[in-house]
């Protein structure tokens, strides 16, 4: 079976390039998500595999890099030695595994793939006095060079009801995957489920963004547990991430949830 490397490899190798997206509270106080803050235009991540077991990330036009560049090399022998990182079949990413108390950034990455497109979303929280405040959430529209058929660019909702309307009265799966180092980890069997807006509808912080991308986090987090929800509208299908985190603000599990817009 598929270990947590090997998907890792499925789901990330490729030249994947996009423009930033970039939307940061300013100096005011203010986090607007109508229109990003910053754009970066040739966002390019090189991921490549030299074998079975080593690789390279190369990355260009990166925002939270200094001097927008950064290579690190990639190893089975060390791949998820902090159990951060989480992989399903067309999905992954990596997660602050608790909120911390001596570091300056609570931060996530989520990555939603269809076929070779890669759609990723960045949340950021800072500490903001005995609070931690959203601080940016960084969305890039990836399409990887290395395809011959790349997909065009998604229509731009105007809401995220708009978004989330073709989702109404379908069914679906979710499965879960709990935070462990290492490589063996593997997401639990697939349940039944039926699609609710709630999570994406309730949350404190909505926004709608390039490549069908969607979220529902709170601004502020909050003093008990709390879900983290990101989810991709694609060609023929919604998936979903829940990042669930308990009362003591450590994190439970991943929870992907997947659904068909094909059901007839």
């Amino acid at each position: 079976m598929t270990d947590q490397w090997e998907r890792n490899r499925l789901n990330f190798e490729g030249i994947w390039q996009g423009t930033s997206q970039w939307y940061v509270r300013q100096d005011d106080g203010e986090l607007s998500l109508n229109q990003p803050t910053t754009v970066v235009d040739h966002t390019r991540y090189a991921i490549s595999f030299e074998d079975a077991d080593t690789g390279l990330w190369d990355g260009t036009g990166l925002f939270l890099a200094p001097g927008g560049a950064a290579q690190y090399p990639l190893s089975r022998s060390n791949y998820n030695a902090s159990g951060a990182c989480w992989q399903f079949e067309a999905a992954g990413g990596q997660s602050s595994l608790e909120v911390p108390t001596d570091l300056p950034r609570f931060g996530h990455e989520i990555n939603l793939f269809c076929g070779r497109s890669r759609s990723m979303l960045v949340l950021l929280w800072k500490p903001d006095g005995r609070d931690w405040r959203l601080n940016a959430i960084g969305a890039v529209a990836f399409r990887c060079q290395l395809s011959n058929e790349k997909e065009p660019a998604r229509p731009q909702p105007s809401s995220i009801e708009a978004l989330l309307a073709p989702l109404h009265g379908c069914s679906g799966v979710v499965e879960r995957f709990r935070p462990q180092a290492g490589l063996s980890g593997r997401p639990s069997t697939p349940e039944p489920i039926r699609w609710d807006p709630q999570r994406f509808l309730q949350a404190e912080v909505r926004g709608v963004f390039a490549d069908g991308l969607v979220c529902g986090v709170p601004e502020r987090l909050p003093s008990g547990g709390f879900e983290l929800e990101v989810g991709c509208l694609q060609p023929s299908r919604f998936q979903q991430l829940s990042i669930v985190f308990d009362q003591h603000h450590k994190l439970q599990c991943w929870e992907r949830r997947w659904f068909s817009l094909d059901q007839g």
